[in-house]
């Protein structure tokens, strides 16, 4: 059962479509990568599913219960009246080599084709698109947009959407918009204890600030030590390591070719570390504080693309962190 955490005036924006008994065809779950708006699209479908199937199995709210027939075939993925559009992987025979760019027009083809049978065990299809974003363009947006202006009836349409600013006007003025915001501090912990059981609290509270309001990019962290990175970040931007004792030593450490995975969360925390030690300050040291920011982006930004010693970037790296401290 997936435990919903934040965002409740979406859900309830949705939950009071659905009651009224007049469900728009199409949704637009728009707002900021890690959210929760996957999660609340497959939970919503799967509700969706059940009350058109067993209504009278449910009690408010979105739980569906793991006895009825639509939470067992939605777990087993094999529910007939689904349909979920995702990136799948490059090569089916090596999923280890990540996955494809965009979703294709021939995923959006197959999709529609199962639209010519009736659903199965409801008068209710639902199909969700993770994320809209990624459907290629124009061939198979285009191909998208005319099932939207068009819907098979009784077929609900979920769209996720981390940039709908960059989305074909004409799909977004089919869809009803469900605004989705960064979780408040307490609701990332809650999420970030429930998925991470046997992390400390101090490395909750490092997760916690690394997320900077989402949950899923915090569990892009876990595993990492980020506590002990931020401690050693904090002394630099404290004290500013005149002596380069700390940066050498974390330049050595996330340098290792094993240690990559830290090296770049290193890089990915850095800048946004700067820009909130960077918030309560003002005057000169305020624009040291940006001018560092800015740099920091530019460096993590190049030093992957452009396969930068990462030794060196972390010493580099580590000492704009430095330039916050007013010993600098």
């Amino acid at each position: 059962m997936t435990t919903l955490i934040g965002n409740t005036q979406a859900q309830a924006a949705l939950a009071a479509a659905m009651e009224s008994g007049a469900l728009h065809h199409a949704w637009l779950l728009a707002g900021p990568e890690g959210v929760g708006k996957a999660s609340f699209a497959r939970q919503a479908a799967l509700r969706m599913l059940a009350e058109a199937a067993e209504p009278q199995a449910l009690k408010p709210g979105w739980d569906v219960p793991e006895s009825s027939q639509a939470a067992h075939l939605f777990a087993a993925g094999s529910h007939p009246d689904y349909r979920e559009l995702v990136r799948l992987p490059k090569d089916a025979d090596k999923p280890e080599q990540g996955l494809a760019r965009s979703i294709p027009i021939a995923q959006v083809r197959s999709l529609i084709a199962s639209f010519t049978t009736k659903p199965s065990l409801s008068q209710r299809r639902v199909v969700v698109i993770d994320s809209i974003d990624e459907v290629e363009r124009p061939g198979a947006a285009n191909a998208l947009l005319k099932v939207l202006e068009e819907p098979p009836q009784g077929t609900i349409f979920l769209l996720i959407s981390h940039a709908p600013g960059r989305l074909l006007p004409t799909i977004r003025s089919r869809c009803r918009l469900l605004r989705f915001d960064p979780l408040a501090a307490a609701d990332v912990a809650a999420v970030l204890r429930a998925e991470l059981p046997d992390a400390t609290a101090i490395e909750i509270e490092a997760l916690v600030r690394a997320g900077e309001g989402s949950p899923g990019r915090a569990l892009g962290f876990a595993g990492l030590d980020l506590a002990a990175l931020e401690a050693d970040m904090v002394t630099i931007a404290d004290r500013g390591d005149a002596s380069n004792a700390i940066r050498s030593r974390l330049a050595k450490l996330l340098g290792a070719k094993a240690a990559q995975p830290r090296y770049e969360a290193f890089l990915e925390r850095a800048p946004s570390f700067i820009a909130e030690r960077a918030r309560p300050l003002n005057g000169e040291r305020l624009r040291t504080a940006l001018d560092a920011y800015q740099s920091a982006r530019e460096l993590a930004a190049s030093a992957l693309g452009l396969s930068l010693d990462a030794g060196a970037t972390v010493f580099e790296m580590s000492g704009l962190i430095a330039r916050l401290s007013s010993r600098a």
